[in-house]
């Protein structure tokens, strides 16, 4: 499971770290006059991305062991590299954010507008009066031009007498007719062209908002939409650079957290001898058992300051992990003294780098040194080991002359 919950998360940095560096090669090669120079600059951003996501690594390695002029640099470059990705995800972001945004808001007031027209349209096509159709009202025109009261009355403009007042009259109402009947066409084709018009706007041009989220957000928070999606904008931006940041570091601790200590290679052990001063070796030599080697498979990448298997714990043999050795030369049992669990790990530290060794991790190593026994409780709100004390520079110092009066005799 945890192999899968690491590439899984591998994955999902990646395509974060992906889009981070398409967003950057994309802002640098808008800034070059050239497209050679667009390359160039495209390609410097990308690869600025890239070392983004690895100077996490870089850091917290030199924060590990101590190197602070490293993990300073790491950190002035992390800090440029972020700024730089950070303002082009930023124009990135709020370009299409204000293209979309706009792009809909023109839609919904074209499609408003046309509603608007269709209605006035329909509005109009109402106040028209009865009439019919314009080629029988053109006809029954025709016909009165060709009766003998429109010569008369010479067309209609100079009527006399009954006849003629009846005539030009009914005469007079088929032109109203005529002229009602035309305009009734033209309204009915504009209804049509807007009807059209209306049934091939999308769906999305609908909407009330042109920004629905920000709407929404606006409504819930009490703050202005423009605020809204200038701190949507932001947050597109953070995640983004957060999680191709330090994703690729994070996923990649889900090994580091879990990874069991593979075998260790061959070493040679002697039995445990007591603690005594030089004066008593010279009067009376101890008898050394001859070195045993205890079998064990050879331990990849040669790191023995991870945890050995339980099964070669058993016995009170030398020391078989960084966590053990330290144990024997730098700490003594004594009634009624304690450490505290961060002085232990400092002076944990302190002995790795006189070593010249790595030294793990806070949980790793209480979780280690648990396991020789030492009791542990939490006191005060802090947690501490019982029964337990730091020898001091005498006692390290007979424990050197020993170790040299052990070596000669040999």
């Amino acid at each position: 499971m945890r192999h899968l919950m690491g590439v899984l998360g591998v994955l999902a940095a990646g395509v974060l770290l992906a889009v981070s560096a398409a967003m950057n090669w994309r802002f640098g090669y808008q800034l070059g006059k050239t497209e050679l120079d667009g390359l160039i600059y495209g390609s410097a951003s990308a690869a600025a991305d890239c070392l983004k996501a690895l100077v996490p690594f870089f850091f917290f390695a030199a924060i590990r062991n101590r190197m602070w002029s490293q993990a300073a640099a790491a950190a002035v470059v992390g800090i440029v590299m972020t700024a730089y990705s950070l303002t082009s995800a930023l124009g990135h972001a709020a370009l299409n954010r204000l293209d979309t945004t706009g792009q809909r808001a023109a839609e919904a007031q074209s499609y408003k507008d046309l509603r608007s027209d269709l209605a006035r349209a329909q509005e109009q096509l109402g106040w028209v009066p009865q009439h019919r159709p314009v080629g029988v009202v053109q006809s029954d025109l025709d016909n009165a031009q060709n009766q003998r009261p429109w010569s008369w009355t010479k067309g209609c403009t100079d009527v006399t007498g009954k006849q003629g007042r009846d005539f030009c009259q009914s005469y007079h109402g088929l032109t109203a007719e005529l002229a009602a009947g035309r305009e009734a066409e033209k309204l009915s084709v504009r209804i049509s062209e807007l009807s059209g018009k209306l049934s091939s706007v999308s769906g999305s041009a609908v909407m009330a908002e042109a920004d629905p989220q920000a709407a929404v957000l606006s409504k819930l928070s009490g703050f202005s939409v423009d605020t809204v999606q200038i701190a949507m904008t932001i947050f597109i931006a953070l995640l983004l650079e957060v999680g191709s940041c330090f994703g690729m570091y994070i996923a990649f601790s889900q090994w580091r957290l879990y990874d069991d200590m593979a075998p260790a290679a061959p070493v040679m052990a002697t039995i445990a001898t007591p603690v005594i001063t030089a004066a008593a070796a010279v009067a009376a030599p101890v008898r050394e058992t001859a070195p045993v080697q205890i079998a064990a498979k050879p331990r990849s990448g040669a790191n023995d300051n991870r945890s050995a298997p339980a099964a070669q714990r058993i016995v009170p043999m030398a020391p078989e992990t960084d966590v053990e050795r330290f144990y024997k030369e730098s700490v003594q049992t004594q009634d009624g003294s304690s450490m505290t669990a961060t002085e232990l790990y400092e002076e944990y530290c302190a002995w790795c780098e006189v070593k010249e060794k790595e030294p793990l991790a806070l949980p790793t190593f209480g979780r280690e040194f648990g396991e020789l026994g030492v009791q542990k409780a939490k006191l005060g709100g802090r947690v501490r080991y019982i029964g337990i004390a730091l020898k001091g520079a005498r006692d390290l110092e007979e424990d050197k002359k020993l170790t040299a009066f052990k070596e000669k005799a040999a």
